[in-house]
């Protein structure tokens, strides 16, 4: 089977010389052909099928190829052919206004095979390069969906709607676990931006020393272990998104470097004089109340108000209870999928009840972890509360985490702690490696236990 038999070609002229050989030499190498001799009927065809590319004359009765050609504009893009134009009079004031129109190449009578065999070739590829494009965006649009319909989550959406086109900073605040992240390439996904890159950096997890480094690069030998140049985040999202995740645990120097880049968008990378220029949009994100970093010293109060241009908050799961139902059978649905399970795995109403009970302080992360259980070790066709609490990191220990508790902020107090107690057990005690998996300074971690009424345990910090 040829390389080519399923793309689908049509041309356009209404010279029937012509539609017959070009016709006869695409149908040769593997092509399906078929043939219009006016605009009208062409755009009767792309009405009904799709095709890959059409080969359009300028010179037609009724309406002339420019004027079909900007018809075709209109369609859809995803269903859109790639348009080669054919002239027999070409100029280049028509050639520019055909490629304004939007198409892709330019062919002059007399027509020669070889050049319109490698142009349909060309328009060919470039069908499916774009059709493989939009698969991918429908791929990341649909990891990326805002699921639930309580109001908060609501609100959220709309909020996206009206950012999401404009090159406004963008500063989103929440709890661990709320998506942050997942929100940042939403607005990306939605933004003019979103052909370009999409480079996200967690400035907790970087150590302070190499920070600078990582998002703004450095030269070969700027500092004892660079051994060759690097790129910085900043300059790998030019023309697209950067997201600073976790910003608040950015070091002071740092933070006057990219408040420079902010107001001037040129930096130096490390060890170097060179100024490179970027276009970049940046959102930034914290868990932290950076208000109260300003009042401690901690946070650029400039800074701040650079990113703080569009707030954006995302509200704990335990804000929108009503969206956890959706949100489990999706997560639920994903894993079972990707782990090759059978797909008819229900959540009954006791499993629903208990998740709805419960206090959710690893928030949405946790929730997706806890299908992700449900999936790898729950083997029947139906999930009750009882198989939640058997799949619970909690029950290996005699506790359930899906308890019910007099009061929210019991709930939460001691679902922290356990949470906090399980992780430091996890790591035999390093409050340092904790603090990572936590996603949080690990000073935040020592005061976070200290409330908790957490000893330190196991091996020292």
């Amino acid at each position: 089977m040829s390389p080519h038999s399923t793309q689908h070609i049509l041309v356009v002229d209404d010279e029937a010389a012509i539609r017959e050989t070009l016709a006869g030499v695409l149908e040769d190498e593997g092509y399906r052909v078929e043939t219009a001799e006016s605009g009208e009927r062409c755009l009767e065809m792309l009405t009904g099928r799709s095709f890959a590319v059409v080969l359009l004359d300028i010179w037609l009765p009724g309406i002339d190829g420019l004027e079909t050609l900007a018809k075709i504009a209109d369609i859809e893009a995803r269903r859109r052919p790639v348009v080669l134009m054919i002239s027999g009079h070409g100029n280049i004031a028509t050639a520019v206004r055909a490629t304004k129109l939007g198409a892709h190449d330019f062919l002059e009578k007399p027509l020669s095979v070889p050049k319109v065999s490698v142009a349909v070739r060309n328009a060919a590829e470039r069908h499916q390069l774009l059709a493989q494009n939009a698969a991918l965006r429908d791929e990341v649009g649909h990891r990326h969906r805002i699921l639930g319909d309580s109001v908060p989550i609501k609100a959220v959406r709309k909020q996206i709607e009206l950012m999401a086109p404009t090159n406004g900073r963008v500063l989103i605040l929440g709890e661990s676990g709320t998506g942050k992240e997942l929100m940042a390439h939403a607005i990306h996904a939605r933004s003019d931006r979103r052909s370009g890159p999409f480079v996200a950096v967690n400035c907790a997890t970087i150590p302070e020393d190499l920070i600078e480094s990582e998002l703004f690069g450095h030269l070969a030998g700027a500092f004892s272990g660079a051994k060759k140049d690097k790129i910085g985040k900043f300059q790998l999202a030019d023309g697209g998104t950067l997201f600073l995740d976790e910003v608040g645990d950015m070091s002071l120097k740092t933070q006057a470097k990219v408040l420079r880049w902010i107001e001037e968008q040129r930096f130096e990378p490390v060890g170097s004089v060179r100024t490179v220029q970027v276009d970049v949009r940046v959102i930034a994100s914290t868990n932290k109340n950076l208000e109260d970093e300003i009042a401690q010293g901690n946070f650029r109060e400039d800074l701040f108000y650079r990113l703080n241009v569009v707030p954006f908050h995302i509200p704990p799961l335990r804000e929108r209870i009503e969206d956890i139902p959706v949100l489990a059978r999706e997560f639920l649905s994903e894993f079972l999928n990707s782990y090759g399970r059978k797909p008819t795995k229900r959540l009954r109403s006791s499993a629903l009840a208990a998740l709805a009970a419960h206090a959710w302080p690893g928030n949405v992360r946790e929730l997706r972890n806890q299908m992700e259980r449900i999936a790898i070790l729950h083997s029947g066709d139906e999930v009750d509360a009882e198989d939640l609490r058997r799949a619970s990191f909690g029950a290996s220990s005699g506790q359930s985490p899906m308890r019910v508790f007099a009061s929210l902020r019991d709930a939460r107090l001691a679902y922290e702690k356990e949470y906090v107690e399980r992780t430091l057990g996890a790591v035999n005690g390093n409050v340092t490696r904790a603090a990572k998996v936590l996603g949080m300074e690990r000073s935040n971690l020592h005061r976070k236990m200290r409330a908790l009424g957490i000893r330190r345990r196991g091996k020292p910090a």
